[in-house]
């Protein structure tokens, strides 16, 4: 009986990442969200071009929708790291949480940083961190089929492509194409 109530608990038991951590690469900080973040947060992804290749924003989006999420982050064991600038300025975000029994990555980035290989150091960062503390772990993420650019960053990284599906888009208010990908600690590359 002792067996049962273990194993029982063992599938109970949510894998633990442990605390959202700091993270310092050669031009960026990962780092936890503060309510302070809200402004920066509210204006990057009232940015339709920003917003639209997300599957969770609403749009328009409002300083007070920033602020439930930061607050909703704050309760919750996944990790939410600001990506900030030397200067402490927020400019995106990298999630890794515990969605349905698998671990997903996500992340997006103010459209004025576009282009700078920003996303992908953060997102090498972030996933690098995870996989040392979760080794056995597998991340899934995906991007919207309209998006090369990101699909890119996983490729860089290392991400398989898994699948195709569609999803909604709340920005859109629309079903899209969805590419979804993976990851294992085997697999990932350092972005060059």
């Amino acid at each position: 009986m002792n067996a049962l109530v273990q194993e029982q608990a063992r599938l109970v038991t949510r894998p633990d990442s442990g605390p959202c951590p700091v993270i310092e690469t050669k031009r960026l900080t990962l780092r936890p969200h503060r309510l302070t973040d809200a402004p920066a947060i509210a204006e990057s992804l009232a940015d339709f071009k920003v917003a639209r290749m997300l599957m969770r924003v609403p749009t328009p989006f409002h300083r007070q929708d920033a602020l439930d999420w930061l607050n909703r982050q704050a309760a919750r064991p996944d990790w939410a790291l600001a990506i900030t600038s030397g200067d402490d300025v927020h400019i995106g975000c990298i999630g890794i949480e515990l969605l349905r029994g698998e671990w997903h990555v996500g992340y997006w980035l103010n459209r004025f940083y576009w282009g700078r290989g920003i996303m992908s150091e953060g997102v090498y960062a972030a996933v690098e961190r995870f996989f040392r503390r979760m080794p056995e772990a597998t991340l899934h993420s995906g991007v919207f089929a309209d998006n090369p650019a990101s699909l890119k960053v996983q490729e860089k990284l290392g991400f398989k492509i898994t699948g195709c599906s569609e999803v909604f888009a709340r920005a859109r208010n629309a079903m899209v194409a969805h590419i979804e990908t993976r990851l294992t600690a085997e697999d990932l590359k350092r972005p060059n």
